[in-house]
C-alpha cells in the first residue's frame, strides 16, 4: 500500500527520469526495520523438539519389539539351530540366502550361486535375485563382510537388529506426516504412542515374523507418504519439490525391491491418485509426477530383478499406462456444469477400467504370465463371485490371514481411546471433503482458482484429502484382507490435527494429547512382563539327524513351511517352497502333498520322484490336523481338488466320490506292501516320521 500511494503522488513525473542519486538516497532516509528474531528461534527450536521427539520415539519403539523378542524366544541363551528354527516358514528362507552368501567365499561367487541356483527347487536352476525380493539379504550379507563388526555381533544379530532398526523409520515416517498435517509435533507425538501402543497385535509383527518382507518394505512406505504429503503441501518452489520427488522415487523404489506384493499396494495407491484428481483435488502436474514416479520405480525394480516379467503384467503397471494414455487424448475433461462434469468423470473412469484390462490381458497373453493367476482367483472367490475348488486360491482362502478382520480388533483399539474419536475425525472430514468435491465439481477446483467462486468454496488442503482418502482406501482394505491390517498405521494422523486445532487447552496441549497413563502403562507392563522360551525339541532332533546323516545334496520333500526351516538349519536340496509367486512351483507343490491325499503309493512314488527327491518328510500336525475345521483342513482342500469326499461327519458336494485308496500318510505307516518296496522309514520321533525313496536298484 506505501508503494501504491507514493505512485499516486508522483502522478505527471517520469520514475525514469529522475536521477538515480536522488532515489538512492530517499531510500537510504526510510529506516529499515530489523526482522524480530523472537519466532524465527521458536520455530527452530520447536523443530529441533519435534525432531528429537520423532527419534527417541522411534528408538522406543525399536527397543520395545526388540524386547518382545528376546522375551517370547530367549534369542540370546537359546542355540544357534534353535535361534534358525524359530525363523518359521518363508521367513526361514529368506533368512537363507543371507547366510548362504555370508558362508560363500566371496561376494562375487555368493552372488553367483544366487543367480544360478540350484538349491532351492531340484532339478532345476533358478535366478533367486529374478525370483525373490532378497536384496536386502544381499546387501546386509556384504555389509557384514566390510564392517569390522565380526568380533562383537554375530550375524543373527546384524540381522534381526536391522529390522528391528527399521521399524524406527516407520514411526519417523507416521511422525512428519502426523506433524506436517496437524502444523504440531504433538499430533507425531501422539501417533507414535498410538502405534506403539498397538504393536503387539495391531499395527506390526515384525517380533515374531523378522524376515517377512513387509517388515523390510513397510518403512520405507510411511516415508513415502511422508514425502508425498511435503510434496502436496502448499507452496513449494521447484527447487523444493524436485528434491521431494526424488526422495519418493528413492522410497518408492526401496519399497518396491523388498516385497514382492508391492503391485497391489502401489495400484491402490493409483486408484488413490486417479480419485484426487478426477474430483479436482490436485494439481494436474502433481498427478504427472507422482504417476511418472511409480512407474519408474516398477521400471527400475524390473530392471533389476533380471526382467522379471511378472511386473510388466501386473495391474498397476497397465492402470498407469491407461489413465496417461486417456488423459492425453481426453480433452475438455473438467469443463461444464456439474452434471455435465460428473458424467464425464463416469465416461473417463469406465474408458481407464477398461483399457487397462485390456492392456493387463494383452500383456499376460503375450508374456504367457501365470504367476499371479491365484491371487485373483482367491479375490474371486473371497467376494463371492463364485465358489472355486482350485487347491492354491483355497491355501489363502482357509488361512485366518487373510479373512475380514476380526471385531475383537475394534475393541483392543478402544482400550487405548482410538477407535471412537478416529471414527468421529474421520466422519467430519469426509462430510468436509464431499462439501469441496461438489464445489470443485461445480465451479472449477486447484487448476481454476481464478474463476471467482473460491471465497465460498469449502477448501480441503490437498496433503490432508490425500491422507484421508490414504486412511479410507487402505482402511477397507485391511478390513476386507486381515493380513493388509498393518498398512493401516497412520489412524490418529487426523485424529490429532482436529485435537490440536479444536481443543480449548492450549496451555496443556501436552496433556491434552496423549492418553492417559492408566489407559497405557499398565499395558506395556504386562507386555513386557511375559517371559517365554522357545521350545521345539522334535524339530531340532529332526533337523540335527538331518545334517548329520544324510548326504550333502539330498532331495527333501515335504510341506514348504517345515522345507524352508530345511533348507536354513541344513543346506539340503528342495523339491518346494513357500514363495508362491511361480505357477510350476504351485503346481509342483500339488503334486508333493499328494502325500497327505488319498492316493495309491505307485502314485505318490511316481510324483516324488519326477520331483527329485530323496526323502520325504511326513507331519502328524498335518496328516492329523484339527486346528482348521473340517474343509479347510490340507487333506480336504486336496479331497476336494481330487474330487474326493472328505473325511469326517458332514456334508459333501453330490458330484465328489469315494477313493479308492486310504490316505498315504497314514497307511505308509503300516510298513505292508506296496508301501515296503516303495519307501523305507529311516527316522522318527513324535511329530515327524521320515522316509528314504526307493529306487529302481533298491527295489530289485
Amino acid at each position: 500500500m506505501t508503494a501504491l500511494r507514493q505512485r499516486k503522488g508522483n502522478k505527471g513525473k517520469d520514475p525514469v527520469s529522475e536521477p538515480q542519486t536522488q532515489r538512492a538516497d530517499r531510500a537510504a532516509e526510510v529506516p529499515v526495520k530489523p526482522a524480530p528474531a523472537g519466532p524465527s528461534c521458536w520455530t527452530a527450536l520447536c523443530v529441533v523438539t519435534g525432531s528429537t521427539v520423532a527419534v527417541g520415539l522411534g528408538l522406543l519403539c525399536c527397543i520395545y519389539v526388540a524386547t518382545l523378542h528376546e522375551n517370547d524366544l530367549w534369542f540370546s541363551n537359546i542355540k544357534e539351530v534353535e535361534r534358525e528354527i524359530s525363523f518359521r516358514t518363508e521367513c526361514g528362507l529368506y533368512y537363507s540366502y543371507y547366510k548362504q552368501m555370508l558362508k560363500a567365499p566371496s561376494i562375487q561367487e555368493g552372488l553367483s550361486e544366487l543367480i544360478n541356483d540350484n538349491t532351492t527347487e531340484a532339478k532345476r536352476t533358478i535366478n533367486i535375485l529374478q525370483r525373490m525380493n532378497i536384496y536386502q539379504e544381499v546387501l546386509l550379507s556384504i555389509l557384514y563382510r566390510i564392517l569390522p563388526i565380526q568380533a562383537y555381533l554375530e550375524p543373527i544379530y546384524f540381522y534381526i537388529y536391522t529390522v528391528f532398526a527399521l521399524q524406527a523409520l516407520y514411526v519417523l515416517g507416521l511422525f512428519i506426516t502426523s506433524w506436517m498435517l496437524s502444523d504440531s509435533w504433538l499430533a507425531g507425538v501422539l501417533t507414535g504412542v498410538w502405534y506403539i501402543l498397538n504393536s503387539r497385535v495391531d499395527t506390526t509383527r515384525v517380533e515374531f515374523t523378522i524376515s517377512l518382507r513387509e517388515n523390510w518394505s513397510l518403512p520405507f512406505f510411511a516415508l513415502q507418504v511422508a514425502a508425498i504429503t511435503c510434496y502436496l503441501r502448499p507452496p513449494l518452489g521447484s527447487t523444493h519439490q524436485r528434491v521431494l520427488l526424488w526422495l519418493v522415487f528413492v522410497c518408492t523404489l526401496c519399497f518396491c525391491l523388498t516385497w514382492q506384493f508391492n503391485q497391489f499396494i502401489l495400484l491402490v495407491q493409483a486408484l488413490l491418485i486417479f480419485t484426487l484428481d478426477s474430483l479436482d483435488l490436485l494439481l494436474p502436474e502433481q498427478v504427472m509426477a507422482l504417476y511418472l514416479v511409480q512407474l519408474l520405480s516398477l521400471l527400475c525394480v524390473w530392471l533389476l530383478q533380471f526382467c522379471n516379467s511378472m511386473i510388466l503384467g501386473s495391474l498397476v503397471l497397465s492402470f498407469i499406462v491407461a489413465v496417461l494414455f486417456v488423459k492425453h487424448f481426453q480433452k475438455g475433461l473438467k469443463t461444464g456444469g456439474l452434471f455435465v462434469r460428473i458424467a464425464k468423470l463416469a465416461l473417463h473412469t469406465l474408458l481407464v477400467l477398461a483399457l487397462t484390462l485390456i492392456i493387463n490381458y494383452s500383456a499376460k497373453k503375450i508374456l504367457k504370465l501365470r504367476s499371479d493367476e491365484h491371487i485373483f482367483k482367491f479375490v474371486k472367490a473371497k467376494f463371492g463371485l463364485g465358489a472355486t475348488r482350485d487347491f492354491d486360491a483355497s491355501l489363502y482362502l482357509c488361512e485366518e490371514a487373510f479373512g475380514l478382520l476380526p471385531l475383537d480388533t475394534f475393541e483392543r483399539m478402544a482400550g487405548t481411546l482410538l477407535v471412537y474419536p478416529y471414527l468421529c475425525t474421520l466422519l467430519v472430514l469426509l462430510v468436509t471433503l464431499a462439501f469441496s468435491t461438489l464445489t470443485n465439481l461445480r465451479y472449477g477446483g486447484t487448476g481454476r482458482a481464478s474463476s471467482g467462486h473460491e471465497e465460498a468454496a469449502f477448501v480441503m488442503r490437498p496433503d490432508i484429502a490425500y491422507n484421508l482418502l490414504h486412511t479410507v482406501f487402505y482402511g477397507l482394505l485391511a478390513y476386507s484382507t486381515m493380513r493388509s491390517g498393518y498398512l493401516q498405521g497412520r489412524p490418529s494422523s487426523f485424529l490429532s490435527n482436529l485435537c490440536l486445532k479444536v481443543l480449548p487447552c492450549k496451555p496443556f496441549r501436552p496433556l491434552c494429547t496423549l492418553p492417559p497413563h492408566s489407559f497405557f502403562w499398565p499395558k506395556i507392563l504386562e507386555e513386557l512382563s511375559e517371559l517365554r522360551e522357545f521350545y521345539d525339541p522334535d524339530t531340532v532332533e529332526l533337523m540335527t539327524w538331518i545334517s548329520s546323516r544324510t548326504p550333502t545334496r539330498a532331495v527333501f520333500a515335504g510341506s514348504m513351511q517345515l522345507l524352508a526351516g530345511i533348507k536354513l538349519c541344513t543346506g539340503r536340496v528342495l523339491t518346494n517352497h513357500p514363495h508362491y509367486e511361480d505357477q510350476a512351483l504351485r503346481e509342483r507343490t500339488r503334486q508333493v502333498y499328494q502325500i497327505y491325499a488319498r492316493q495309491s503309493a505307485e502314485e505318490v512314488h511316481r510324483l516324488l520322484l519326477s520331483a527329485g527327491a530323496d526323502y520325504v518328510v511326513l507331519e502328524d500336525s498335518i496328516c492329523y490336523e484339527r486346528r482348521h475345521s473340517r474343509g479347510c483342513r490340507l487333506r480336504d482342500l486336496l479331497d476336494l481338488a481330487n474330487g474326493h469326499i472328505m473325511d469326517g461327519p458332514g456334508e459333501n458336494d453330490p458330484d465328489l466320490v469315494p477313493a479308492a485308496y486310504p490316505r498315504f500318510c497314514q497307511a505308509v505307516r503300516s510298513g505292508e506292501p506296496p508301501y515296503s518296496s516303495l519307501f523305507a522309514r529311516v527316522f522318527r520321533n513324535k511329530t515327524f516320521h521320515v522316509y528314504k525313496l526307493k529306487k529302481a536298484k533298491e527295489k530289485k
